[in-house]
């Protein structure tokens, strides 16, 4: 499984047109995904302080298009690429994704039990 930070309204859209297609597809040539290990530092890096979010759980084997593991921005840690847009029957799960009182983020109940 690896996982998807996206707004819940741009989730809506992807869900009625059937298939997920965001900026990055276009401006990085990808999706950034995350692993469960990653996405709470992606989350205070990138959406700190920022509701309205969704938590996309995405079953790799189901997705249509090429996933590469890779490390672009020379962190040490090789981060999920969906190279081509993601067809909504490989979302297995859709969690609310809402930061702390501090604005931070924590992994979801959901996902640590399931851990």
């Amino acid at each position: 499984m690896i996982l998807h930070i996206i707004d819940k309204q741009e989730w809506s859209k992807a869900v009625t047109k059937g298939i997920y297609i965001p900026s990055s597809l276009e401006s990085d040539g990808f999706i950034h995904c995350s692993t469960s290990e990653q996405t709470v530092d992606v989350a205070n890096y990138l959406f700190k302080g920022r509701s309205g979010l969704v938590l996309l759980c995405i079953d790799s084997d189901k997705v249509g298009a090429k996933i590469i593991y890779e490390d672009l921005y020379e962190t040490g840690k090789l981060f999920p690429h969906i190279y081509g847009p993601l067809n909504i029957d490989a979302v297995t799960k859709v969690i609310h994704f809402t930061p702390n009182s501090d604005g931070t983020f924590d992994l979801p109940k959901e996902l640590v039990s399931g851990l």
